[in-house]
């Protein structure tokens, strides 16, 4: 995720701002109405409110920054009603009427939504990075870019999907990872309580080791396919870039699917953090907080895994033996994957590890290539 932004001067007198693909999905995002009740990127005021307190201005809940970051040469040489175009390289086309420009507190921001100023923390060494002046202003989508997933990203595609289906009770799950069969084991839970469950992976910027979005759609896709009841069960996609803030991220999460038409949203330990940054706890805590402000009912599970003694995923909340349980890191699952070695059926289904395989095998292969100039 590349923060800056940079501008040009166009044929016509609007100074044009190409974005980059964090801010051009938030852009998307709240044309859609994704991020209600926020509808464009965030004035002075309500950005110091949601840094301090989690609301906007108006007091509604909301716990992210969203801005539109620029280079102060450029906020200066604007005036309040100026019309700036907004530009991606996917070929999205927009305006904004700049009704506000403001500097952004970033050693502030880090510490209050991340909790930390170190740049070992990958959300904040993006927001180190990224100007520090802001714009804001009515927004208008004048064309929007190809989608590159044919699964639903827009909310009212997906509430439609939903209202298809006759589902009064929805649980949404959050993911930017393969899913492995302690996840499938929260799913299936989650569908003992609710009528059906959207699988809404985070399809916008990951970190550098993560396993990019079209490999794990093609993962999900095999396993919904041949693992989930069809008639229960969907697969849209949250084109929006990941933060890593941990429970101020996995609140956002949960309301953000509110917008989408979730009822219930699981939360899992250590939601939306990184590292060692955030108690593990702490995500479900804080949804648990808001929920009811939000209007979302929260699913908040113990850590799972595979128990060789009972044969069977489990929690603590059904297994004595954690100490047996069989788990692998993301770090150890993305070596296995990347040096071809199995990984084990306990662990994460054949045909999902196969895609995987696969994919991260072609991947490999083609960057040898072109590392060879071939």
């Amino acid at each position: 995720m590349q923060s800056s932004l940079k501008s040009r001067e166009g044929s016509s007198l609007w100074p044009i701002i190409e974005l980059e693909e964090s801010v051009s999905a938030d852009l998307l995002l709240l044309s859609w109405g994704a991020y209600a009740p926020l509808g464009t990127f965030m004035n002075h005021e309500d950005y110091l409110s949601v840094v301090q307190r989690s609301r906007l201005a108006s007091g509604a809940p909301f716990p992210l920054p969203i801005v539109l970051p620029v280079r102060q040469d450029l906020a200066d040489r604007l005036e309040i009603g100026s019309i700036v175009r907004l530009t991606d390289r996917n070929g999205l086309e927009a305006q904004l009427t700049v009704q506000d420009k403001f500097a952004r507190l970033v050693e502030h921001e880090a510490l209050e939504v991340y909790h930390t100023k170190e740049s070992r923390h990958p959300g904040v060494a993006e927001l180190l990075c990224t100007p520090d002046w802001c714009l804001s202003g009515p927004i208008q989508v004048i064309r929007e870019p190809q989608a590159p997933f044919a699964e639903p990203a827009k909310p009212a595609l997906v509430r439609d999907l939903i209202a298809h289906h006759g589902w009064n009770s929805v649980v949404f799950f959050q993911t930017r990872n393969p899913i492995h069969r302690a996840h499938e084991y929260l799913h299936k839970v989650a569908l003992e309580i609710c009528d059906g469950l959207v699988l809404h992976p985070l399809v916008g910027w990951t970190k550098s080791d993560d396993i990019s979005a079209p490999i794990r759609m093609a993962s999900y896709r095999v396993l919904l396919e041949q693992y989930y009841p069809k008639e229960r069960t969907a697969l849209a996609v949250f084109p929006a870039a990941m933060r890593y803030a941990g429970p101020r991220e996995a609140l956002f999460h949960a309301l953000v699917r509110k917008n989408y038409g979730a009822t219930h949203f699981v939360v899992g330990r250590d939601a939306a953090g990184v590292s060692d940054f955030y108690k593990p706890d702490a995500a479900r805590e804080l949804v648990e907080a808001w929920a009811d402000e939000i209007g979302i009912i929260p699913l908040t599970f113990e850590a799972a895994a595979y128990c060789p003694r009972c044969r069977t995923v489990s929690s603590q909340r059904t297994c004595p033996h954690p100490q047996e349980w069989f788990s692998l890191s993301g770090t150890e699952v993305r070596r296995r994957l990347s040096q071809g070695e199995p990984i084990p059926q306990d662990f994460m289904r054949p045909e999902v590890s196969e895609v995987l395989s696969r994919a991260l095998a072609a991947q490999m292969g083609d960057s040898l290539v072109l590392q060879s100039g071939k």
